[in-house]
């Protein structure tokens, strides 16, 4: 075997290396690539299309559970109007929440719960958003309750499906009210009427109840966690059918 062949054969072998270290450095090149570009989109859609929340707590049974998650429609109130019977994320109007005291987190578990955050997997911020049903629309007249426990808006008593009473209760709320809602506001109420603080129990605030419609993060449109109750969240537009039309 000459020189010239062991040189040729020794070269082949070191080119093939070559190859082979090119090839896993542009797969992780590409990797990199992907990941970073599914960050970014993750990032936007966040941002711009859809978040992820927990409820905190079972002012909206049965409809919501403790601990479900759910994915809410950001281009609303922006892009797409509110309408009587959303379920909407809002951040807190002023005193409607307890103060919050932040648990310190090892540095680890920080920086992986802000990767989440950013990316739309995690939401740390679920305690200090509320999340309930719009009853009324600015200008709305709300009164409660008449002969039969009903709630009326404009005049209109509804029939309110989705409410969760105590048994042998068929009263729509606990205490009466009547209110005229504010311009640019809501006023929102939770389904299970005698254990959520809403609107109706926020009066002494400084907004007295209303939420201010810049204060919606976004229409919650599907329960996305657990998969055993996972299901599309209606607006029940028969429940208000009539009301534009009501006397107020």
């Amino acid at each position: 075997m000459t020189e010239e062949t062991i040189t040729t054969r020794s070269d082949r072998a070191g080119s093939a290396s070559a190859r082979r270290k090119r090839g896993i450095l542009l797969f992780l090149r590409d990797l990199l690539v992907i990941f970073v570009v599914a960050v970014l989109v993750s990032f936007l859609i966040k941002t711009f299309l859809i978040r992820s929340f927990f409820i905190p707590s079972q002012s909206m049974e049965e409809t919501l559970v403790k601990d479900d998650r759910i994915i809410v429609n950001q281009l609303v109130p922006d892009l797409t109007p509110l309408e009587r019977g959303d379920v909407v994320v809002f951040k807190d109007p002023g005193g409607w929440l307890p103060a919050r005291v932040e648990t310190p987190q090892p540095p680890l578990v920080a920086a992986v719960d802000w990767f989440l955050a950013f990316v739309g997997l995690s939401a740390p911020d679920s305690n200090d958003h509320l999340v309930k049903r719009v009853i009324g629309l600015p200008g709305d007249h709300i009164v409660c309750c008449n002969a039969l426990g009903q709630m009326s808006v404009n005049g209109v008593p509804l029939d309110e499906t989705y409410v969760a009473l105590p048994p042998g209760e068929s009263k729509v709320s606990r205490d009466d009210f009547d209110v005229e809602v504010r311009d640019d506001s809501l006023w929102v109420m939770g389904d299970n009427r005698y254990n959520s603080k809403d609107s109706r129990y926020n009066t002494e605030t400084p907004l007295e109840g209303f939420v201010p419609i810049d204060n919606v993060v976004g229409r919650a449109f599907v329960v996305s966690w657990p998969i055993d109750h996972w299901m599309w969240l209606d607006n029940y537009p028969q429940v208000f059918d009539g009301v534009d039309e009501g006397t107020g």
